[in-house]
């Protein structure tokens, strides 16, 4: 959507499609492009330039507008708004919105770590209007953004995991009852988690065989690299420098860069745990095709007494689905489908979307079941892995036709 938006308005992660005004009045060569950092915006208002115009569809929204009452203004201990909420709204409402907050936060994602590669200070204050728009998705359903992040390819790996990451932090500190305040702590600190891989070359991060000790070593020092990296840039929370320094601790003390045991590791580092582990292993790598949501889930349930906090995992079943969007499921009718969204009065029985039958072998006309409703006839019987079906279109199947 273009819109004419005020200058005082703009922010990074806008998409620029025109400057009101001559051409001349000014700095940049070109009037449409991505505004990347804050001091593009700063160059714009220097620039006198009144009014601008942006794509929606590119980029970032205008932030919301608080409200201005006849109440005296919160001193600076006063906790934050609550994140805004419009919804809830259904899976096929969201997946437009949440896609174009995808694209456009790769694209301020990649410019971040692009700096950070060269060398160049993070602010990581700069990351906060990037996890409101992510929050206020999450907030009017809590899959959309989640699942179209999970579809990044093998090359949009790194930036893509940070903005899932992210998606899955609020997610799950909505489910843990968290607070406005530290659930937007926890989307910040899940979008900065990963910075420290810019340390890392990219022949190792995107290798497609097995690393060697002395690759791996390289590799299991990005926790550090990013924590030194945030320190140095300013700005950036105690949770989000804890997370991005513990997410790779276990509770039973296996875990990197400290070894640090159930006890001596923060609520936050263990949710970080458990949301980076979940995207990481559904996710294509240079390497590895990724596994089935709901195979992800079971198998992470195995390593859940060793690797994660057991609480704050079955707090994370609860909050993406014990069938996630995009698991391959069989019926007791004998057909397969896959979950389109998520019934939060019933766990175990999502939308879901029929295409075959078992019994015949064949392809049948899609239908969408909720298993929910009363009378729906059918019911999970089991997941399925997708390995053993080879179905090419996989992904298609959960997204409404109109976005494919």
């Amino acid at each position: 959507m273009i819109k004419r938006i005020s200058a005082e308005d703009l922010r990074p992660g806008m998409y620029l499609q025109k400057l009101e005004g001559n051409w001349m009045a000014h700095p940049f060569w070109r009037s449409t492009f991505l505004l990347k950092d804050a001091g593009q915006v700063a160059e714009v208002h220097a620039s006198g330039i009144r009014d601008v115009w942006i794509d929606t569809a590119k980029g970032l929204d205008v932030a919301p507008v608080l409200v201005v009452t006849d109440e005296p203004s919160p001193s600076e201990s006063s906790p934050p708004p609550p994140l805004r909420r419009s919804g809830p709204v259904s899976m096929a409402e969201e997946l437009e919105r949440a896609t174009r907050i995808c694209v456009s936060s790769k694209q301020a994602i990649v410019s971040m770590f692009q700096d950070a590669r060269m060398g160049k200070a993070i602010a990581a204050e700069s990351a906060r209007p990037l996890v409101e728009e992510i929050a206020e998705s999450v907030a009017r359903n809590p899959s959309a953004l989640i699942s179209v992040a999970r579809l990044k390819t093998a090359d949009d790996y790194t930036y893509m995991h940070s903005v899932a990451v992210c998606g899955l932090m609020i997610s799950l500190s909505n489910e843990l009852g968290l607070d406005a305040s530290l659930t937007r702590e926890a989307g910040l600190a899940g979008l900065l988690h990963d910075v420290g891989k810019m340390a890392v070359p990219n022949e190792i991060l995107n290798k497609p065989g097995k690393l060697t000790n002395q690759e791996f070593d390289i590799v299991r020092g990005h926790p550090e690299h990013g924590h030194r990296i945030l320190v140095e840039g300013g700005g950036a929370t105690e949770i989000a420098l804890d997370v991005c320094l513990h997410h790779h601790e276990k509770v039973d003390g296996s875990g990197y860069p400290h070894r640090l045991d159930a006890g001596r590791i923060s609520r936050f580092a263990k949710m970080g745990a458990v949301c980076d582990v979940y995207d990481a292993i559904t996710s294509n790598r240079p390497y590895k095709e990724g596994w089935d949501p709901a195979e992800a889930l079971s198998k992470m349930a195995e390593w859940s007494k060793g690797h994660f906090d057991e609480t704050i995992f079955q707090s994370f079943v609860k909050c993406v689905g014990i069938f996630p969007v995009g698991s391959l499921v069989r019926l007791k009718s004998g057909r397969l489908a896959v979950v389109t969204e998520q019934s939060w009065k019933a766990l175990l029985k999502p939308l879901v979307r029929v295409f075959f039958s078992t019994r015949s072998g064949t392809r049948i006309p899609h239908e969408v079941i909720d298993l929910a409703r009363p009378g729906a006839g059918d019911e999970i019987a089991d997941r399925e892995d997708p390995v053993r079906w080879a179905f090419p279109d996989l992904e298609d199947l959960w997204r409404p036709a109109e976005l494919l």
